[in-house]
């Protein structure tokens, strides 16, 4: 499942806040899900996405900080074709 926090057009420490509290409400019982290789994957179906959009470099380095130093896996990816904005996704483990 894939939740997305829009951040776009707030500057920081907004986007990390409102990652954190997007990690708090969906990592409730669960942990940092470690995964080998730069791709995230939500294939297993045990895999919450979070994903966070912002629209500058500080706050993308920002948030992915953030979720590395707390100890989640997380990937950046630019925004589709016509979107202006990077997209940091975290991955969380699911529930047992």
């Amino acid at each position: 499942m894939s939740h997305r926090v829009d951040a776009r057009g707030l500057s920081c420490p907004q986007p990390v806040v409102m990652t954190k509290k997007a990690l708090e409400t969906i990592g409730l019982g669960t942990g940092p899900k470690a995964l080998g290789g730069s791709e995230i994957s939500d294939a297993s179906g045990r895999c919450e996405i979070i994903e966070v959009l912002v629209d500058n470099r500080t706050a993308m380095e920002n948030v992915s900080r953030f979720a590395r130093h707390s100890g989640y896996d997380a990937d950046v990816r630019t925004g589709e074709e016509g979107e202006d904005c990077y997209i940091v996704r975290i991955c969380v483990e699911g529930r047992a």
